[in-house]
C-alpha cells in the first residue's frame, strides 16, 4: 500500500466562517495502481490532489504516505516527503524557457542535492524514456506542446518517485498529442509506476485502471454512490 486516507476532511476559513471542502474522504492506493479521479469544477478534486501531493494538510482524518502520517509533519518535513516520494505533472508545463530540455529535467535533481554527473545522466535517461532522446538540447519554444509535456513527464520521472500525480495532463494539448501522452502513461504504469490522475474528461479517465468520482467534496469508488 503506497497511501491510505481515512476520513479526510478539509475546511478553509473566510473570516470567521468555516467553508467545508472535503468530507470524510477514504482512499487506498496500492503500488502499481493507475487511478483517475473525476469531478466537475468546484468538486474538491484540486484540494484532494494538494493533500495527496503533500502541498496541503487535512483539517482532520489520517493520511499515510508510504506508512508515514503527514498530519504531524511541519512544512519543511512535508517538502522532504514530496521530494522523496512524489513526481508532479501539471496542465501547464512550467518549463524554464531559457533552459534546454535536459537542463529542465535535471533542475529538480540539483535542488535535491544529486551530483551534477548523476543528475545529467538521469535526465538524459528520462528524456530517452519519453521519446525525446534527439531533442535534449532543444529549448521549450523549439518544442511542440506534446513534446513540452513529455519533458515535464521526464522531469517528474527523473526523481524516481514512488507516486506520480498528474493534474489535467492533457488539458493544454490537442487530441492527437493528448493520446500520445496517455499512451506514455500506459507505458509508465506497465513499468510499475503508481499514477493518480485528476481529469474532467471521461475519455482520458477511461485509460486508467480505476476511476473514482468526486462531487461536493465527497469521493466515491467503483460500485459506491456519492453521498
Amino acid at each position: 500500500m503506497i497511501l491510505t486516507m481515512e476520513n479526510i476532511c478539509k475546511s478553509y476559513y473566510r473570516g470567521k466562517n468555516e467553508v467545508p471542502v472535503l468530507h470524510d474522504i477514504c482512499l487506498s492506493v496500492n503500488k502499481g495502481d493507475y487511478l483517475a479521479i473525476m469531478g466537475p469544477s468546484g468538486s474538491g478534486k484540486s484540494t484532494l490532489m494538494n493533500i495527496i501531493g503533500c502541498l496541503d494538510k487535512p483539517s482532520s482524518g489520517v493520511y499515510r504516505l508510504e506508512g508515514e502520517d503527514i498530519a504531524a509533519r511541519k512544512d519543511n518535513a512535508l517538502a522532504e516527503l514530496r521530494n522523496k516520494y512524489i513526481g508532479f505533472i501539471f496542465q501547464s508545463f512550467y518549463l524554464m524557457p531559457s533552459m534546454s530540455a535536459v537542463e529542465n529535467v535535471a533542475l529538480p535533481l540539483m535542488y535535491a542535492g544529486v551530483p551534477k554527473k548523476e543528475r545529467m545522466e538521469r535526465a538524459r535517461e528520462a528524456l530517452r524514456g519519453v521519446g525525446l532522446g534527439e531533442r535534449m538540447k532543444f529549448l521549450p519554444n523549439q518544442l511542440s506542446g506534446g513534446q513540452c509535456q513529455r519533458v515535464a513527464i521526464a522531469r517528474a520521472m527523473a526523481g524516481h518517485p514512488a507516486l506520480l500525480l498528474a493534474d489535467e495532463p492533457t488539458g493544454a494539448l490537442d487530441t492527437a498529442s493528448g493520446e500520445q501522452i496517455m499512451d506514455l502513461f500506459d507505458k509508465i504504469n506497465d513499468a510499475g509506476s503508481t499514477i493518480i490522475m485528476i481529469t474532467h474528461e471521461p475519455s482520458i479517465a477511461a485509460r486508467a485502471k480505476t476511476v473514482c468520482h468526486i462531487r461536493d467534496g465527497r469521493l466515491s469508488v467503483p460500485g459506491e454512490e456519492v453521498q
